[in-house]
C-alpha cells in the first residue's frame, strides 16, 4: 500500500484531542473497586517495607599520588578528559593503577582478609570477628526464612553433603560453602569506585549497624593503602634488602682485613726484612680495597633507603570514615507509593479491560497508527527511518516488539491519535 492510499484511510479527526469522558465514566462506575484494592495494597506495602531491616552507609574518599612520568603526564591528562586511558606499562609507571582498585577489592584474597577484622555493634561491647558477625548477626526479611525452609528440610531429609574443611581455617584456594556465601555478601556490602578523570577513590560500605559500617570502611581504607604502598615499594624494598646484605658482607670483610693488618703490624714492628714489609703492604692494600667497597656500599645503602621513602605513596583523605547518624534505607515511603501506584494502574487496566474487551488490541493499534502517521508525515526524520529499516528487516514476531518500543517513544503523538482508534469499528464498549 503506497502513502497516497494510506492517507485516505486516516480520518480528518486525527488531530483532534481525545475525549476521556467515556473512560472516566467507566472508572467512576467502578470506583468501589479502588476502595477495596488500595487499602489492601497499602497494608501489603507496609508489611513489605517494615520487614526489610534498616541499613547504613559510610563513604570514604581518597586521592592517591600518581607516579606518571613527565613525558606522558600531559598526554594522560588530556586523554582522561575525553574518557580514554593511556597505557601505563609502556611508559614505565605502575601496572596496577587506580582503575584496577575495584578489581583488587573484588578479589578473593582481599575479601578473605576482612574475615578477621574485630568489630562490635553500636549497642553492644562484645567484640567478634567480621566473619562471625556476617554469619550470625545479620537480620533478614521474614520471607527469606519462609522460602529457604523447604530447601533446608529437603536437604536434611536427603542428607546433604557437609563440608569436611574446618570452618575456622581459611584457605583461599578452597573455600567452604559458608565462607563463599560470606565472601559474596562482603562483595555486595563493600564497593569501590574510581573516577576516571580525577582518580579519586570512593569506598562505600553498607551494613545494618552504623558503627560496623564505619569500622569496616576505615579498615578497608587502611588495607587498600597498605596494599598500594607494598606494591609501589616492593621493588625498592627488595633492592634495599639486597644492598643491606652486601653492605654487611663488605663491612665484615673490611673489619677482618683491618684486624689482620693491625695484628701483623703489631707483631712485626722491629723487623726490617723486605719479605715482612711486602706482606704488610699487601695487607694494607687489601684493607684499603675492602674499605673502598665498604664505603661505596654505605652510600648505596643510603640511596636505597631514600628510594624506598621516595616510592612510598602519599594519600590525601578527602573524606574520612564517620559513624552515620541517619539510615540510608530502605525508603519505605517510596515503596508504599510505588505499591499504591501499581495497584491503581492495575485496577484501572482491569476496569478498562472489562469495559472495553478489545483494549489489548487497541493498544497495539494505537502504537501502529502513531508510527504510521509519523512515517507518512515526517519521512525525513532520522530516528523513525532507523526504526522503519529495523522493522522492514525483522520477521512478524519481532515487529510487534519494534512497534511497542517505538510507540512508547512517541507517546505524546500516540495520545493525539487515540481518537482515531476509538472511532474504529473494532473498538466497541460493552454494555
Amino acid at each position: 500500500m503506497n502513502p497516497e492510499e494510506n492517507k485516505n484511510i486516516i480520518p480528518e479527526q486525527e488531530e483532534s484531542s481525545i475525549d476521556f469522558a467515556q473512560i472516566f465514566a467507566a472508572i467512576k462506575k467502578r470506583k468501589r473497586l479502588y476502595y477495596k484494592v488500595l487499602p489492601i495494597a497499602f497494608i501489603l506495602a507496609c508489611i513489605y517495607a517494615l520487614s526489610i531491616p534498616n541499613y547504613y552507609s559510610c563513604q570514604v574518599m581518597l586521592a592517591p599520588e600518581l607516579s606518571n612520568s613527565r613525558g606522558s603526564s600531559s598526554l594522560s591528562a588530556l586523554a582522561s578528559r575525553f574518557g580514554f586511558g593511556v597505557g601505563t606499562a609502556a611508559n614505565g609507571v605502575d601496572a596496577v593503577g587506580p582503575q584496577l582498585y575495584p578489581d583488587l577489592m573484588n578479589s578473593v584474597d582481599f575479601k578473605v582478609s576482612l574475615f578477621n577484622v574485630p568489630v562490635h555493634k553500636k549497642d553492644s561491647t562484645r567484640i567478634m570477628t567480621y566473619y562471625d558477625y556476617m554469619a550470625k548477626e545479620q537480620k533478614s526479611p521474614w520471607w527469606g526464612a519462609v522460602l529457604s525452609a523447604p530447601f533446608k528440610l529437603l536437604g536434611s531429609i536427603l542428607g546433604a553433603e557437609k563440608d569436611t574443611i574446618d570452618q575456622h581455617k581459611v584457605n583461599t584456594f578452597e573455600l567452604t560453602k559458608e565462607q563463599t556465601i560470606i565472601a559474596q555478601a562482603i562483595n555486595k556490602k563493600v564497593v569501590c569506585d574510581v573516577d576516571k578523570k580525577t582518580m579519586v577513590i570512593t569506598i562505600n560500605v553498607t551494613d545494618q549497624d552504623p558503627l560496623i559500617a564505619a569500622t569496616m570502611a576505615d579498615s578497608v581504607q587502611r588495607r587498600l593503602q597498605k596494599f598500594i604502598t607494598d606494591y609501589r615499594t616492593k621493588k625498592a624494598k627488595v633492592d634495599l634488602a639486597f644492598t643491606r646484605k652486601i653492605y654487611d658482607e663488605a663491612k665484615a670483610r673490611y673489619v677482618k682485613a683491618r684486624q689482620l693488618y693491625a695484628s701483623f703490624s703489631d707483631a712485626n714492628q722491629d723487623i726490617v726484612l723486605e719479605s715482612v714489609r711486602s706482606k704488610q703492604t699487601d695487607l694494607e692494600n687489601d684493607m684499603q680495597l675492602q674499605f673502598n667497597a665498604y664505603s661505596a656500599l654505605a652510600q648505596q645503602l643510603q640511596a636505597a633507603e631514600a628510594k624506598v621513602q621516595q616510592e612510598t605513596p602519599a594519600f590525601t583523605t578527602l573524606q574520612s570514615a564517620t559513624v552515620p547518624v541517619k539510615k540510608s534505607g530502605p525508603k519505605r515511603a517510596q515503596m508504599v507509593l510505588i505499591f499504591l501506584f501499581l495497584a491503581f494502574l492495575g485496577t484501572t487496566v482491569w476496569i478498562l479491560h472489562t469495559r472495553f474487551p478489545h483494549s489489548g488490541t487497541t493498544f497495539w493499534l494505537i502504537c501502529r497508527t502513531n508510527l504510521y502517521l509519523l512515517f507518512i508525515r515526517q519521512p525525513n526524520s532520522r530516528l523513525p527511518g532507523r526504526i522503519w529499516r529495523i522493522y522492514s528487516q525483522r520477521n512478524v514476531q519481532n515487529r510487534n516488539w519494534i512497534w511497542s518500543i517505538a510507540g512508547l517513544i512517541f507517546q505524546r503523538k500516540c495520545l493525539r491519535n487515540i481518537s482515531f482508534i476509538v472511532q474504529r469499528p473494532w473498538f466497541v464498549p460493552m454494555n
